[in-house]
């Protein structure tokens, strides 16, 4: 009796692990979990952190600890619109505890005489570097006392007849060359490898549950007594794996669209401009890279026996597929050429780009694609090579 067809053994195969994926409660928990709301509560979360720094920043206050000392750098600080308050007497401790969210600036007793007797009086900002909301407004503090300085030093010379351009002899603007993506992109540069992270999860569990699940089980050695040949088993697992992988990118990548209606950050929301074309993009970027992870993660699990030696063993690959994108995050320099030859730390690079508004030419896109395709070859034909010679018990 010939056996069945090598496309008709394949798609018998597919279907079959697609139902039984479908069937899988934590998969589908999964695809919930990573692919809808993860990424999007990410976002969002971000929109809080910058909606809140925004909303500190509009308040417009200065914290002085000994304000009735410096009549003239409250003047100052009120012509500049800001409202000078009176900082806790435990302002140190507070601002360790995390109670407090301002830097204080500590004026000495004698700063108006030190000021009017032409000498130099010391300020001391009083911050915690670990106090994440206190040290972003340290650096909005020094500059308004920068500017105060700069005004003390212009009235001293004018009273003495002395042109102030003398002592500043060229006068420096900042020109800054990255477009509103670019700025949006130093925002949202995490996002990609949630999208990442959230595809690798996803295939995880149907792949070990279509080999060292059907081992554990017993159930993948009648499927080996067919005349099927093993490429056409293969074929079809991986179609099932890689289909759940691709799902949860399509989900992950489209989640980003309805997430901008939350955001609440108005800068946040001008910067981030995610549509349509950055969907396909991200698509075309995201596709083989699941097809290649689908492949990879059954050539582990294909040698275990067990589903809890599986996941074992698939910790290498979930935490090498964790840890590459972070290269770039760690990267300070320009991309390297190599970079785009190793999987997920060249699919994050090329999201970045998307989310940065650069277009990603044919050239650039191939190298990552033509290393995931050789990687799904070689980690099928060795799952292939197990089945072929295993001895299933």
């Amino acid at each position: 009796m010939s056996g069945p067809g090598w496309g008709r053994a394949a798609r018998v195969v597919f279907a079959k692990e697609i139902v039984d994926a479908l069937r899988d409660r934590r998969t589908l928990l999964v695809v919930l979990l990573s692919s809808v709301l993860l990424g999007p509560l990410v976002l969002v979360a971000l929109s809080g952190l910058v909606a809140s720094l925004e909303a500190r920043a509009e308040q417009r206050e200065v914290w002085l600890a000994g304000a009735d000392r410096a009549p003239t750098l409250v003047n100052f600080l009120q012509r500049q619109t800001y409202r000078v308050q009176e900082a806790p007497a435990d302002h140190e401790a507070a601002l360790r505890a995390g109670r407090f969210a301002d830097p204080v600036v500590r004026i000495p007793a004698d700063f108006e005489a030190r000021l009017a007797a032409g000498e130099v009086p010391v300020l001391v900002v009083v911050g915690d570097s670990g106090n994440r909301r206190s040290e972003a407004a340290s650096g909005r503090v020094q500059r308004l006392l920068q500017g105060f300085a700069r005004e003390r030093a212009a009235l001293a010379l004018a009273l003495r007849g002395v042109a102030p351009e003398l002592v500043e002899p060229l006068r420096i603007e900042e020109h800054d060359l990255a477009s509103s993506a670019v700025r949006g992109a130093q925002f949202t540069a995490m996002l990609p490898f949630f999208v990442l992270m959230a595809v690798l999860y996803g295939a995880l569990n149907a792949a070990l549950d279509s080999t060292a699940g059907e081992r554990e089980r017993g159930s993948l050695e009648p499927l080996l007594m067919n005349p099927a040949p093993r490429s056409a088993l293969v074929a079809g697992k991986w179609g099932a794996v890689a289909c759940v992988g691709m799902l949860i990118a399509v989900l992950s990548c489209f989640s980003f669209i309805p997430a901008q209606w939350l955001l609440r950050s108005d800068t946040l929301a001008a910067l981030f401009q995610y549509g349509p074309r950055e969907v396909l993009l991200f698509l075309v970027v995201l596709l083989p890279f699941a097809a290649a992870i689908a492949a990879m993660l059954m050539a582990v699990a294909i040698r275990c026996r067990t589903h809890k030696e599986a996941q074992a063993n698939t910790t290498v690959v979930v935490l090498t597929v964790s840890l590459l994108p972070l290269v770039s995050i760690f990267n300070l320099g320009a991309e390297a050429p190599w970079q785009r030859w190793v999987p997920a730390l060249a699919q994050n690079l090329l999201m970045t780009r998307v989310l940065r508004g650069e277009d990603i030419g044919v050239a650039q896109w191939l190298v990552p694609f033509g290393v995931c395709v050789l990687l799904t070859v070689a980690a099928l034909a060795f799952v292939a090579r197990v089945l072929r010679h295993v001895a299933v018990r």
